[in-house]
């Protein structure tokens, strides 16, 4: 099998990157993996060819490009974050609706030239931008998708393009509605959910993190490795047992700031938490207070899909995976 993973230079790319590298997708043999991104991606080491690509999926050229490789398995990870699409309006369409459709086109193109033998399993990261308040107490898997941001928007967008698409025959398509994924490593970027992971990784690492936010705000988490996990597992999915439903809400921790701040300090004692920084950030606030709070993730559960059970959890997984490399 031939992989594509656009957005591979990113966290969550390299993350599912060294996942099929080092045999994440089960007995699926890889022939070759290819990484695109805006910038050079990080090669992993694996026992098959890997190898990286830079180009704008922006541009309709470099998404025929693209879809010439004819990849067996397309990974569409690559977006502009949720705080730079609400900021840059232009930019998050341009990538994040603009940029998904031409490469829909592009696959479409290839699988019309193949008389119809070219339909690629397609694996795209939603997000849970796509729901809108009001919300119930657990959003559950009959809630409406009514967004209330141009992150989601554009998110619910490619969501029925993919199905549409994947209706039509042109490829084999499954969104996954991610949660929040932390403990992020590295630097802080754009997203305004950034915070979610600074309040963690930057005490642990001695370092004084801001919280734009109250210690009441409540939100749903995963971590890195889950999020690999969930990648890899609906490449391997039948999505016949979706029944065209072909977007589904990933499982995940729902808790509050000062849930998360008393994992920290169960963790790594009272001296971190001493490392945060209180300061409001009125644009964050109302962003954060459309977001969804918590989950009953059914169907995903049924099909397969697990994450962690607690946010100290959760910390623990970015203490064995990623502090040391910080």
């Amino acid at each position: 099998m031939n992989i594509l993973i656009i957005g591979g230079a990113g966290m969550v790319g390299q993350k599912l990157a060294h996942s099929i590298a080092g045999g994440g997708l089960g007995d699926i043999s890889v022939e070759r993996l290819v990484l695109h991104d805006i910038v050079e991606s990080r090669i992993p080491r694996a026992p098959f060819a890997v190898e990286s690509m830079t180009g704008n999926i922006g541009d309709p050229s470099e998404a025929s490009r693209l879809a010439a490789l004819k990849a067996d398995l397309v990974f569409h990870l690559a977006a502009i974050v949720s705080g730079e699409a609400e900021t840059n309006f232009d930019k998050g369409w341009n990538i994040n609706a603009h940029g998904s459709w031409y490469l829909l086109e592009a696959l479409r193109n290839e699988h019309d030239a193949s008389a119809g033998e070219y339909r690629p399993k397609l694996v795209f990261t939603s997000s849970i931008a796509v729901f809108g308040s009001p919300y119930p107490d657990k959003i559950g898997d009959e809630f409406l998708s009514a967004p209330q941001s141009s992150y989601g928007a554009q998110k619910a967008i490619t969501e029925l393009l993919v199905s549409d698409y994947s209706r039509k025959g042109m490829i084999d398509g499954i969104s996954i509605r991610l949660p929040t994924i932390v403990v992020r490593p590295g630097k802080a970027n754009l997203a305004a959910s950034s915070f979610f992971s600074g309040i963690i990784r930057e005490p642990l690492n001695g370092k004084e993190a801001v919280l734009p936010v109250g210690d009441d705000v409540r939100h749903w988490h995963a971590s890195p490795r889950s999020a690999a996990r969930f990648l890899t597992h609906a490449a391997r999915l039948d999505t016949a047992l979706l029944e065209g439903r072909r977007a589904i809400n990933m499982p995940g921790v729902s808790c509050t700031v000062a849930e998360q701040i008393e994992a920290l300090r169960k963790v790594a004692g009272e001296e971190a938490v001493r490392l945060i920084r209180r300061q409001p950030d009125d644009m964050i606030i109302r962003m954060v207070g459309s977001w969804p709070r918590d989950f009953e993730p059914e169907r995903a559960l049924a099909l397969g899909f697990q994450a962690e059970g607690s946010f100290e959890e959760i910390i623990q997984v970015y203490l064995e995976d990623d502090f040391k490399t910080q």
